[in-house]
């Protein structure tokens, strides 16, 4: 059993905490609101490993550095609101990086596609980061503050990048997620942004914290990026209508939003405005490669069925009022 430092508790760092604890590690989950409310701060699991959280600000390196001590690794998580992601961001990933360095533990990114930019069809992990959006830019800056580190020798690091995740513990905003669950469930028009019919990598939760762990722990995947292996691309469309069939449910209409509505909402909602921005991944095909990753990490994706069968699932568990 080693120990794992987790900053962040949204549906990744959850998903990794479960993850790592369960095969019997000891993690440590840090975040600004530390322990939920009426639940404990320290749980065990039937694997003998342990999740304990902390309520500790992201941007005190200091702070980090106390409880990272002893780390295998520490893992990124963290994920700022889309329109603060150019004064959040640097300050936590600056954080993060003095942490390391003092620590000695190996950085791990939860990261995403958006480097890349627009018109990168079928990415790989050598392309280049090319992206002209903001918030593709703020990730692209911190992967180069953090080779730079690496390659001096003064810490060791990796980054693992997603797409649109899904599975248990998808949060409201997730584009398959309880946005796109709730209405197809209650037999109402699904609303997709932008398209319904482009081909699109889908990340399951469960294989995004497999593959930071694995990255971890693998000194060959340490200085480089990796694609979480995922299954096949799907159209919003071909999604929409595995979830109906394995929920028994009529396969619902598909209404895609104008990304002009989005643009128009966008002048007055922040959040949308950064949506708009990075329209171009639901309007053209947005699939990650993630050969090199299987290889690297000694890792294979969930199956679509089991995706879906768990999905639906958990999230029937978690509201049992929901349509069956």
């Amino acid at each position: 059993m080693s120990r794992h430092t987790v900053l962040g508790k949204g549906p990744i760092g959850r998903t990794l905490a479960r993850h790592l604890a369960d095969a019997g590690h000891e993690v440590r989950v840090l975040s600004r609101s530390g322990p939920r409310p009426g639940t404990p701060a320290r749980t065990t699991t039937a694997a003998g490993g342990s999740i304990e959280h902390h309520r500790v600000d992201g941007t005190d390196a200091d702070a980090l550095v106390r409880h990272a001590q002893g780390s295998q690794a520490l893992y990124n998580c963290v994920n700022p609101a889309y329109h603060r992601w150019v004064t959040d961001w640097p300050p936590v990933a600056d954080a993060l990086l003095t942490a390391a360095e003092r620590t000695g533990a190996v950085l791990v990114t939860a990261a995403n596609l958006y480097v890349y930019g627009a018109g990168n069809r079928h990415m790989h992990e050598d392309d280049p980061l090319a992206t002209r959006e903001t918030k593709g830019r703020v990730r692209a800056q911190m992967w180069h503050d953090a080779m730079a580190r690496h390659e001096a020798g003064a810490l060791r690091a990796t980054e693992v990048r997603g797409s649109d995740y899904l599975g248990p513990g998808a949060e409201a905003h997730a584009h398959a997620g309880p946005r796109m669950l709730a209405p197809l469930l209650a037999g109402r028009t699904v609303r997709p942004i932008g398209s319904a019919d482009q081909p699109h990598t889908w990340t399951y939760l469960p294989d995004f914290a497999a593959a930071l762990a694995a990255a971890a722990t693998t000194p060959d995947a340490w200085g480089h990026p990796w694609h979480v292996p995922s299954p096949e691309p799907l159209t919003f469309r071909a999604l929409v209508t595995r979830f109906a069939r394995a929920a028994d449910v009529p396969v619902p209409r598909i209404a895609p939003v104008p990304l002009a509505a989005v643009r128009a909402v966008g002048l007055v909602q922040p959040m949308l405005r950064e949506v708009a921005a990075i329209a171009y991944q639901f309007t053209e095909p947005f699939v990650a490669d993630d050969t090199a990753s299987r290889r690297a990490l000694g890792l294979e994706p969930t199956d679509w069925d089991t995706v879906v069968a768990t999905t639906l699932a958990a999230y029937r568990a978690e509201a049992p009022g929901r349509a069956a």
